[in-house]
């Protein structure tokens, strides 16, 4: 073996399974890994990864929802360094780890690891562009910035400029609760606000170098203005998506060979069942996540919008937290009838991003969702939440030019059915065969970095 690495994953499932993937690779790679992850994650740890023993070993370090480990200024759980104190002080006590690729929002095992004299990488589990836009919207200081005012941003895009919108965010409230996840910084922390130091800054202060889950062919401009602004190495790794997802081209990917299944009100085979029903390219997929939707003002207008589009969907609910059932549709399926599918709890994401009759994705735009829909070739309609979405939109939108967004005429109000049904129609049908072909032409040179063997390859 050539070494061993520690990886170390924050809370939260889309932090987990890019994770998992990195060892996978890794391992690929002839290193030994030790994977860390909270206590809280232990059952979402797919069987399928004990295969990969004895080169992989998962470690557990205990954690608590109402205690915040995550950010850049956490408070570690004093069992949690013990745990990862007695891990470094077992089989490593002679053999020192190459390095440990720790999640940035777990930046508290950094003091650990080096304390036995490891090194660190920092690693970002969403996108480039996001950390790029924080870091120079912060640079630009855009406290007097007026409504209509566009002011570019030296070193990134013309597209990426800064717009008044790109500030004003409404704040989240009244939504109902979702999953089980403990309350945490979202993404990159949200666009900082003037004058505001990105969250992540001191969270990777001391490292020697920056890992992103994306790849050149995405977010190059974002990953080389990264490296020129950190004035540290940047590696770009991924996307950090299964290798099933890689080897679809063309055909279906089944969720259950992939992932555990979660708890939901329908079968894989009744939803691929239901999309052989629909003509190509006309379904909207529509899906926020698991830990953060729209607000209860919002779901009733995004109900009476799918009523309304007369466009073929599915849509997605999750589950509340503690097994409640969240949000609930007054009758919409039989009003609709077989035009529209409402699952409730988990849904196959790949496999239905991956058949033949979706043409669109309603998302959130969180940054795993994100490179699926731009990895499987569908075009998105983007309604972000928080954090690092609102970026990733706007690279979707702005700089690759795969999808349209939901926009309310006010930033600062709830988006109204009408924003909907406008926006469902601007994807679904002017402007969707466009979008297509350029997202065809996107999974196509992801599909060929797969197959080259290039990804955990580019060094900026």
């Amino acid at each position: 073996m050539s070494g061993e690495i520690f990886v170390v994953s924050a809370s939260g499932q889309g932090h987990l399974y890019p994770c998992l993937e990195l060892c996978k690779h890794l391992i690929s790679r002839n290193y030994s890994v030790t994977l860390v992850i909270p206590s809280s994650l232990s059952s979402f740890v797919p069987s399928s990864l004990l295969q990969h023993r004895p080169h992989l070993r998962v470690h557990q370090v205990a954690s608590d929802p109402g205690h915040l480990m995550f950010g850049p200024d956490p408070l570690p759980l004093p069992q949690a360094v013990l745990d990862l104190e007695a891990q470094l002080n077992g089989p490593y006590s002679t053999t020192r780890p190459l390095c440990a690729v720790i999640d940035f929002q777990m930046a508290w095992t950094k003091e650990v690891f080096w304390k036995y004299g490891i090194p660190v990488v920092s690693f970002f589990t969403f996108g480039a562009c996001a950390a790029a836009m924080e870091w120079a919207s912060w640079e630009a200081q855009p406290s007097d910035m007026k409504p209509n005012e566009v002011r570019p941003l030296p070193g990134l895009p013309e597209e990426m400029s800064l717009t008044y919108f790109d500030l004003k965010r409404r704040p989240l409230s009244n939504g109902p609760p979702i999953g089980s996840c403990p309350a945490r910084p979202a993404g990159g922390g949200g666009p900082p606000k003037p004058g505001q130091m990105p969250p992540w800054v001191q969270a990777i202060k001391g490292s020697i170098g920056l890992l992103f889950n994306t790849c050149d062919e995405i977010e190059r401009p974002f990953l080389d203005y990264m490296a020129n602004q950190m004035a540290m190495p940047v590696w770009a790794t991924g996307p950090l998506l299964p290798e099933p997802f890689w080897k679809s081209f063309g055909s279906i990917i089944h969720d259950y060979q992939i992932r555990q299944h979660r708890q939901s009100s329908i079968t894989e085979d009744e939803v691929i069942e239901w999309l052989d029903s629909k003509p190509r390219g006309s379904v909207l997929y529509v899906s926020f996540g698991s830990e953060l939707g729209p607000t209860m003002e919002e779901y009733p207008q995004l109900e009476q919008a799918l009523e309304l589009s007369n466009k073929p969907f599915i849509w997605v609910i999750p589950s509340g937290s503690n097994g409640s059932a969240g949000y609930s549709p007054h009758g919409l399926e039989s009003r609709v009838g077989c035009r529209g599918l409402v699952i409730h709890g988990w849904a196959p994401q790949l496999m239905i991003l991956s058949h033949h009759s979706t043409g669109g994705f309603l998302s959130h735009c969180g940054w795993n969702s994100t490179v699926e829909s731009i990895g499987l070739g569908v075009p998105m309609l983007a309604w972000p939440m928080r954090g690092d979405q609102y970026f990733n939109a706007k690279l979707v939108l702005r700089h690759l030019k795969v999808g349209s967004t939901v926009s309310a005429r006010d930033p600062s109000e709830p988006v109204r059915k009408e924003d909907i049904v406008e926006a469902i129609e601007r994807l679904m049908g002017q402007d969707l065969e466009e979008y297509t072909k350029r997202a065809a032409q996107l999974r196509s040179k992801l599909t060929d970095l797969w197959a080259i063997g290039a990804i955990l390859s580019y060094n900026h």
